[in-house]
């Protein structure tokens, strides 16, 4: 066998003894497939066990297996909680509340009545956006249904358009009743949509009981047509979503069941929300699921790591974020595993 697909064998062998699979299973799938015979396996399998760096590499496996069980704690803790496996709608929570209750201990809430004064709960619409906002050019993910890793490929589906013209493929979509992952306008288009789109932000107010009192152009403008999805992943800021039109589903996982929602790249999962093949991912049934449905209103926090999956309902999405909150939320300074994990 050539020495390149000998050694692309000889990392597989290695992640899976560090993995703690049993090396007679991992000897017997390199035989199955049928690339190497059943006594290169046994052999290689072997080598791996002896070799330094696999020692090594163990040793290193062993304390992070430690800090999982740690997390398994946690997990375990916060289902004995009294509604630990919902998610709380609080109306008009206090700022101390806020802080004591869930964001300093990293629990979702949705919040309603924050939004009541916002001009933008009855003058957003079709109309009036196009007639605010309709020459301003704008930046649009398009082409995501054709590429099963859209998200992690989002600078590559950037297109530049007139805001009006998107606002009528939203438009004729919602009407239609096509759901379409195709097409959205997110916080990855942030940076041109910001100034772009600036006049709207005057119909919206800064939610300061939680944010800095100069939030109102620091928002993150997502719209799209029924059918958007963001794919399972965790922020590394805490996060607000203040939701203007339409519904979305959010399926929520805590940050301390990272270990079994198969991780596999800076921070998203393999695993699809809409439709997730157990049979493929079977510990992501170990994870423990919340699912809210949010609506013009409402206000959901998202705590840091917790690890979420987004999709519009039944009609036309319009969405502010915020990450400003008053509080400590620079965790990004500390973060490198940027790379495959």
């Amino acid at each position: 066998m050539a020495q390149r697909d000998m050694d692309t064998w000889r990392r597989w062998i290695s992640e899976n003894l560090l993995l703690g699979n049993p090396p007679e299973a991992i000897s017997a799938a390199m035989a199955a497939d049928g690339e190497v015979t059943e006594e290169e396996a046994k052999r290689e399998v072997a080598s791996a066990l002896e070799s330094p760096y696999v020692q090594g590499g163990s040793r290193v496996a062993n304390r992070l297996r430690k800090r999982e069980w740690t997390m398994t704690v946690y997990g375990r803790l916060s289902r004995m909680r009294p509604n630990g496996s919902t998610i709380e709608r609080r109306e008009r929570l206090s700022r101390d509340e806020f802080y004591e209750q869930y964001y300093y201990q990293n629990r979702p809430v949705i919040i309603t009545g924050m939004l009541k004064d916002w001009p933008a709960m009855t003058r957003w619409d079709f109309d009036y956006l196009r007639e605010r906002c309709g020459d301003r050019e704008v930046e649009v993910q398009f082409g995501r249904e054709s590429d099963p890793d859209f998200e992690i490929n989002a600078p590559a589906h950037k297109e530049m358009m007139l805001f009006r013209d998107y606002v009528d493929l939203v438009e004729k979509a919602a009407a239609d009743g096509t759901g379409t992952n195709d097409f959205y306008m997110t916080a990855n288009n942030a940076s041109r949509n910001r100034e772009a789109l600036d006049i709207l932000w005057e119909d919206i107010h800064p939610i300061s009981e939680y944010l800095d009192g100069d939030s109102v152009d620091k928002g993150f403008f997502w719209m799209g047509p029924p059918g958007t999805k963001t794919p399972y992943h965790h922020d590394l800021t805490n996060n607000f979503m203040a939701q203007v039109m339409g519904r979305k589903l959010v399926k929520m996982v805590p940050l301390h069941d990272t270990a079994y929602v198969y991780n596999h790249v800076h921070c998203y999962s393999e695993v699809d929300g809409s439709a997730p093949d157990h049979e493929r991912f079977p510990n992501m049934q170990k994870a423990q699921l919340l699912e809210c449905t949010i609506g013009p209103g409402d206000v959901l926090f998202i705590p840091i790591g917790w690890w979420h999956y987004v999709e519009g309902l039944d009609s036309a999405t319009v969405t502010m974020s915020y990450t400003n909150f008053l509080k400590f939320n620079n965790f990004v300074d500390n973060y490198t595993t940027y790379q495959h994990l």
